[in-house]
């Protein structure tokens, strides 16, 4: 297999034998880090249980003399809780993580509330910022304090999208060499990214990617500091304490930052979009362009299956499979739903298949039981399980409804390509050569087979009516 890849790939996970380095000897490095470079005692550190690398870290340092009458000069002792952000395990997306600290520092500089950066470690990959104390749902939020939330949000947006680009090229943030491609130079570097590390045929992609440089958004050129994974932040009290996730912080077009949290909002409940972009107009935000939106939000929804192409095909060890998968399994359907919308083209619904009972089911119940039940010492390896009791539940939903998946999938490629393919395998690579030689002539076509197919890989996440394998719709965005 090819060894190509991003400069974001994080070499110091890897222990000198090739192995993943433990999670243990990674949380010792990082306390040393902190007590060498922030000053004082870490008095507490505990690894998130998650996709990624993420430590919190509690320190007490003496903080500045204070006078006491009658008495001798104390120090006060100040407390810390800190954040250290790590570097992905399996997502290849061409955002280096240093980049996130340059605009998140950058941010913090000019007013926008982000967490304070303390520095970069090396080794774990990582760099230390402030923890912010809030919440980053809406579960327990009544609706009128999230409007006022979000409110709050699209004004950070508009002061965002009103700063000086100087400062952020001068930091070396991802821009593109002529403004007109300033709305696609970060899907290239995602598209560099992929095609980096790209291990099998992967005919929905390629299909989307060749649909997008045929259709080019043309238009108004607009260029400014943008956050892009939009709709990431901590609340309290109806106010944003903080926007956080900046990793694909680039320079770019504003439209993008009001697409970006389309998706999130199946999840989330971001409220009325066209009441927040015109709050985002009234507290000078650029002039707000749907249809540049509704594009940008297409090409979004390729951002999962972008990323996580490589590990999916080949996941390295410690990759939450699971996660991956269902990330890109809902979005892919975004996608074709995105791309409907804007072709016009209505979607039927996908049956589920039957499902059969096969030799494996009694095993495969068993492990799943025995998964589900398995109780660890502490959170982490608890985390660890949940992940091993998901991949058992897809292993089993793909023992029952695996074949009648691949068989769809192949009477469709029949009616499109004119013979029936051998397997699933050669069916791909069939697939995958038509979109290539397409002139956009089967648009239609294609998408109701994406989407079919799509829905189905959704279908294999787990159970039927399960979380995991359950789809989130979002507002049908052709009523605005």
């Amino acid at each position: 297999m090819p060894d190509a890849r991003p400069e974001n790939t994080p070499e110091s996970t890897a222990a000198p034998s090739g192995e993943l380095e433990s999670m243990e000897s990674r949380t010792a490095k990082v306390v040393r880090w902190v007590e060498e470079n922030v000053g004082g005692r870490v008095t507490h550190v505990d690894p998130q249980a998650r996709w990624r690398p993420v430590w919190f870290v509690s320190v007490e340092r003496e903080g500045e003399e204070e006078e006491e009458e009658e008495e001798e000069e104390e120090r006060s002792v100040e407390k810390l809780e800190l954040c250290v952000r790590g570097d992905r395990l399996d997502c290849m997306h061409g955002f280096p993580l240093e980049n996130e600290m340059k605009i998140q520092d950058l941010l913090h500089q000019h007013g926008i509330p982000v967490a304070k950066v303390y520095g970069w470690c090396d080794d774990p990959r990582a760099y230390v910022m402030d923890r912010i104390d809030g919440v980053e749902h809406f579960r327990e939020t009544d609706d009128e304090e999230r409007d006022r939330v979000m409110q709050h949000y699209m004004e950070i947006l508009a002061k965002i999208h009103s700063l000086e680009i100087a400062p952020f090229a001068e930091a070396g943030l991802l821009r593109a060499e002529r403004p007109e491609q300033s709305g696609w130079v970060g899907m290239q570097t995602y598209e560099d990214a992929y095609r980096a590390v790209k291990k099998r045929p992967d005919p929905f992609l390629e299909f989307c990617l060749a649909w997008l440089k045929r259709n080019p958004l043309g238009g108004e050129v607009r260029e400014t500091p943008i956050v892009w994974d939009s709709g990431q932040l901590m609340h309290r009290n109806g106010r944003v304490e903080a926007v956080i996730d900046l990793e694909l912080g680039h320079i770019g077009d504003p439209m993008m930052d009001l697409a970006g949290f389309r998706m999130r909002t199946s999840v989330l409940g971001f409220g009325d979009f066209e009441a927040l972009y015109d709050h985002y107009a009234a507290h000078g935000g650029q002039p707000v362009d749907r249809r540049a939106i509704r594009y940008h939000h297409f090409c979004f929804t390729l951002s999962n299956q972008l990323a996580f192409h490589d590990a999916l095909a080949e996941p390295p060890r410690g990759s939450d499979y699971m996660t991956n998968m269902q990330w890109c399994a809902e979005t892919n359907i975004y996608a074709m739903e995105a791309l409907a919308e804007i072709l016009e083209i209505e979607l039927e619904s996908v049956p589920m298949p039957e499902a059969r009972v096969t030799s494996g089911a009694v095993a495969h119940d068993h492990l799943i039981d025995w998964l589900r039940n398995f109780e660890a010492d502490d959170a982490y390896t608890q985390h660890e399980f949940r992940i091993f009791f998901r991949l058992a539940r897809h292993l089993a939903r793909t023992d029952e409804i695996g074949s009648a998946v691949e068989a769809a999938n192949l009477d469709d490629l029949e009616g499109l390509l004119g013979h029936r393919p051998e397997d699933w395998q050669a069916g791909d690579v069939a697939l995958e050569r038509f979109v290539l030689e397409d002139d956009g002539s089967h648009d239609a076509e294609l998408v109701r087979i994406f989407h079919r197919r799509t829905w189905r890989y959704l279908m294999l996440c787990g159970p039927e009516g399960s979380a995991i394998a359950r789809h989130n719709p979002i507002p049908d965005f052709r009523v605005s």
